[in-house]
């Protein structure tokens, strides 16, 4: 085994009995904290995500740099006992313990020169809170905008210069995985609190990719496959924006 392997999985272990010998002592916090504090943790995640996707390897330090503290932060006051309702949920601890262990790897992966595979370990700690919420039937706005980035992924397939619309497959996969998108869309606008709802970035993005998606019909009814292929580039430039920001 390398020696840097050697090193994540020994401080991963390491990290993992810290967080779980502390499940006796430390202070309850509510749900309410609890998704601040995340949220928090998540924010300089997706700053640094987004600093690696355009290679200032420097700023995505600084970020990974703080968001170690504020998971530090979170896991200190939550690891001793979880919000109420995540009582009994063993997958609570695990994610305590996993996302430590990204951490630990993303910062070795770049500290070594591989920004690739620090981004894995960063998009991978967003899949272990998506879970861990999914598993409790909590639903918060960074959730729902996973999952739009899903439903953006599943129309983007259609991108294609060479669409046979004679197909009537190819024209109800788009107006299907239109209105799946904007289905999604719909329900992360009605979940997000008033101050992100009103806020001119919140409404420019997702009213953009709204405002998108009401000119598919268009398309498929003129079967323009340019008008398709300049609104699914819009859409992608509103959806990678959305998780950057929100997600």
């Amino acid at each position: 085994m390398p020696a840097s392997f050697a090193r994540i999985a020994a401080l991963s272990l390491a990290l993992g009995f810290a967080v779980l010998t502390s499940l006796s002592s430390a202070n309850a916090g509510d749900l309410a904290d609890f998704n601040m504090a995340v949220e928090k943790a998540a924010g300089h995640n997706r700053v640094a995500i987004g600093y690696l996707r355009t290679g200032n390897t420097d700023l995505a330090s600084l970020e990974l740099d703080r968001l170690r503290q504020a998971w530090g932060a979170l896991a200190a006051r939550f690891s001793g006992k979880a919000p109420d309702a995540f009582d009994g949920n063993a997958l609570f601890g695990t994610t305590l313990v996993n996302v430590n262990a990204r951490l630990v790897a993303a910062d070795m992966m770049l500290k070594s020169g591989r920004p690739e595979a620090t981004s894995q370990s960063l998009t991978a700690i967003r899949s272990d809170l998506y879970d861990l919420r999914k598993s409790a039937g909590i639903v918060v706005l960074a959730d729902c905008v996973r999952d739009a980035n899903a439903a953006a992924d599943a129309i983007m397939v259609y991108n294609d210069k060479a669409l046979d619309w004679t197909k009537s497959q190819i024209r109800f996969g788009i107006a299907n995985k239109a209105s799946i998108y904007g289905y999604v869309l719909e329900r992360c606008d009605g979940i997000a609190g008033a101050t992100v709802h009103n806020s001119p970035e919140f409404r420019r993005l997702v009213d953009g990719a709204k405002a998108g998606l009401d000119l598919i019909p268009t398309a498929i009814a003129t079967r323009d496959t340019n008008l398709l292929h300049r609104i699914l580039i819009e859409l992608r430039s509103f959806d990678n924006l959305l998780a950057f920001r929100f997600g």
